[in-house]
């Protein structure tokens, strides 16, 4: 990886609200560790889903889907979209309260010769770009549900101090209930930045 060595994230860091973790979490890495080696990536993009937001998972109750997002800041919630594609968020919200950060892109930094065999492309900016295919090049399933990304284990989020680029805002993507509310953060310029041109200036 680049930059200073990684050390892992400590609960005592994370910020106490939805919105300000999502604009921490830019810049920080996900790490995933696998037998076959340690894949690694910068976050370039999220997205907050608040308490009483209607497009979030916890909008009506806590159900066996959904209770990560319960858990206290700092846990994986994983859950399945359209069937195929696995997502990434993190709980962000007191115990007890649902709310959650979607990881939307990352910028590979590590292992990326097995990202792209997860994947099954080359081209390097396919490989993290959007929050389904983050997911399958770092091999993210159910089985990571819920896991402390602060403690040890096979995922967790670090730092190596970067703190460079600006941060931009927009409405969040391919949602239909609170669609204009500005909750998506992203690294200005970065190029694995998901979504249309028009959302990120």
């Amino acid at each position: 990886m680049s930059g200073e060595p990684v050390r892992r994230l400590e609960h005592g860091e994370l910020p106490a609200d939805t919105v300000s973790l999502a604009r921490f979490l830019i810049g920080k890495i996900v790490v995933r560790e696998l037998p076959e080696g340690v894949l690694g990536g910068r976050i370039a993009e999220t997205e907050a889903y608040l308490p009483g937001d209607a497009a979030c998972h916890a909008f009506r109750a806590r159900t066996p889907r959904n209770r990560s997002l319960f858990l206290a800041p700092g846990h994986a919630y994983v859950y399945i979209a359209y069937g195929t594609s696995f997502m990434l968020n993190v709980s962000s919200e007191a115990a007890g309260i649902g709310a959650g950060v979607l990881i939307r892109a990352l910028a590979p930094l590590e292992g990326v010769a097995l990202m792209q065999r997860h994947r099954g492309v080359t081209r390097l900016l396919d490989l993290a770009r959007g929050p389904g295919r983050l997911a399958a090049a770092l091999r993210i399933d159910l089985g990571l549900d819920g896991i402390d990304l602060c403690g040890a284990g096979p995922l967790w989020l670090g730092t190596d101090g970067w703190d460079g680029g600006e941060i931009g805002e927009s409405i969040r993507i391919g949602i239909t209930r609170d669609a204009d509310r500005v909750l998506r953060f992203y690294l200005r310029g970065n190029p694995f930045v998901s979504g249309p041109k028009r959302l990120n200036r």
